[in-house]
């Protein structure tokens, strides 16, 4: 999805930066989803130690914290962005 580049409008610099957010949430999110699920991977095939099990619980909470508001976000930017468009909305 390409952004437009922010203009010396205020909500538009605000978009942009609301956007570069979402985008950094979600990729750290993802990761520690990713990195919990190779962490069980590892504990399933080795052997669950108390370690192990930790860092599947702190990957978890970890990438469902930060995921979550990057997801909502994302969703809100694009919404406002197809409204300016003239795109209507979806209510």
């Amino acid at each position: 999805m390409t952004t437009t580049p922010p203009s010396d409008d205020g909500v538009q610099a605000r978009r942009s930066r609301m956007d570069g957010l979402a985008r950094m949430g979600k990729r750290v999110g993802y990761t520690c989803l990713l990195a919990a699920m190779v962490a069980f991977a590892i504990g399933a095939a080795v052997g669950f130690t108390p370690t192990t099990v930790a860092m599947v619980v702190v990957a978890l909470a970890v990438g469902s914290a930060v995921l979550l508001p990057a997801i909502i976000v994302g969703y809100g930017v694009r919404a406002a962005e197809r409204e300016e468009r003239g795109g209507g909305s979806f209510h």
